[in-house]
C-alpha cells in the first residue's frame, strides 16, 4: 500500500555537524581479499551536502561507501569520519547506513516499530535500558518515513518500497549526521520511487548529510547537490550538480540492469551474497515490549 509522504516533523541529527568534512578519503583503494575493487579515491563529504555516487553495475561505487564503514578492506590511503581518522572514531550511531540488498526477517514476529526499534541499541548503554528519549526517537523515525500508520504491522506484510523505508527509519532512529544508502531504489516500482524521493527531501529539509549510491541519478535529480562518477574503480568526476549536467557525456549505462553492485560479491566465490538484517528479541525491549 503507498503511503503518502508525511508532514513535517523535527529533524533526525542529534548534533550540529562537525564545521570540516564528515567524510574525507584522500588516496583510498578499497577492496575485498587481495584484489582492490577501487583506488587512489580522494574526495570529501561536507555538511549539508547530498551527494550521488554515480556509476554503472560493478564500477566500483558501492565499494566506496563499502570502505568508509570499514565493511571493505582499505589496502592504501586514509579515511577521516568527523575529522579523525577511522580507526580513532568511536561515535559511530553519528553514520546511518542503509545497505543494498536487504531481506528483514527475524525468528520472531517483527512490527515495523520492533524493526526500526533496533536502530537505538547503539545509543543504548550496555545494560540495555530503553528511555523515553529511546522511544520518541523510534516514533520520529517511523513519521520521517511516512509509515506511522503501519508501524504495529508485521514487516513480511509490507511490499518492497514500505521495507526500503522501515530501513531508512531504522538508520534514522540512531539520530545520525551522515546517512550513507546504497541504491535505495533498486528494486522499487516508480510509484514507490517517488516516495522514497519525498522521504530524502524531507531528511534535506532538516539539514542532514546525505550520500547516495546509485547507477541512475533520476530518482534524486532535483535534491543532488554534488556528484561523483565512479568508472573502472576510478573517480572520474567530482563537482557539483550542474557541471556535471552540463559536461558529462553518458558514463553510466544499462540502467535496467537488474544485478546489483560489487560490495556483494563473495570474494572466494563471486557468488551474490544478500545483506540480511536479523532482528534480535532485544529489539522488543526498544519499543517498550518485555518478554516473560
Amino acid at each position: 500500500m503507498l503511503v503518502s509522504a508525511p508532514s513535517p516533523a523535527p529533524s533526525p541529527a542529534a548534533a550540529s555537524p562537525a564545521p570540516g568534512p564528515v567524510i574525507e578519503l584522500r588516496h583510498a583503494s578499497f577492496g575485498y581479499g587481495e584484489r582492490a575493487v577501487v583506488t587512489d579515491v580522494s574526495l570529501a563529504v561536507n555538511p549539508g551536502d547530498v551527494l550521488a555516487i554515480l556509476g554503472s553495475n560493478g564500477s566500483g561505487k558501492s565499494t566506496v561507501v563499502k570502505g568508509v564503514l570499514g565493511l571493505a578492506q582499505q589496502f592504501t590511503g586514509e579515511v577521516d569520519l568527523f575529522g579523525m581518522p577511522r580507526a580513532d572514531f568511536h561515535d559511530h550511531p553519528r553514520i546511518g547506513y542503509v545497505p543494498q540488498r536487504h531481506t528483514l526477517s527475524s525468528t520472531v514476529r517483527s512490527t515495523v516499530r520492533e524493526v526500526v526499534g533496533t536502530g537505538r541499541l547503539s545509543r543504548q548503554p550496555w545494560w540495555g535500558r530503553t528511555t523515553g528519549a529511546d522511544r520518541a526517537a523510534v516514533e520520529r523515525a517511523i513519521d520521517l518515513v511516512g509509515l506511522s500508520d503501519r508501524s504495529s504491522v508485521d514487516v513480511a506484510d509490507l511490499s518492497g518500497g514500505q521495507q526500503r523505508r522501515v530501513l531508512i527509519a531504522r538508520a534514522l532512529a540512531g539520530e545520525p549526521d551522515v546517512l550513507l544508502m546504497d541504491e535505495p531504489t533498486a528494486g522499487v516500482d516508480a510509484v514507490n520511487q517517488h516516495v522514497l524521493a519525498d522521504v530524502l527531501r524531507r531528511l534535506v529539509e532538516h539539514g542532514l548529510t546525505i550520500v547516495v549510491v546509485t547507477h541512475e541519478l533520476a530518482a534524486f535529480e532535483d535534491l543532488v547537490t554534488r556528484v561523483v562518477v565512479i568508472d573502472a574503480g576510478q573517480v572520474r568526476f567530482d563537482g557539483d550538480r550542474a557541471t556535471f549536467e552540463r559536461t558529462s557525456t553518458s558514463v553510466l549505462h544499462d540502467h535496467n540492469h537488474h544485478h546489483h553492485d560489487d560490495e556483494l560479491e563473495d570474494p572466494d566465490g563471486g557468488s551474490v551474497v544478500p545483506v540480511t538484517i536479523e532482528v534480535p528479541r532485544s529489539a522488543h525491549d526498544a519499543s517498550g515490549r518485555t518478554h516473560g
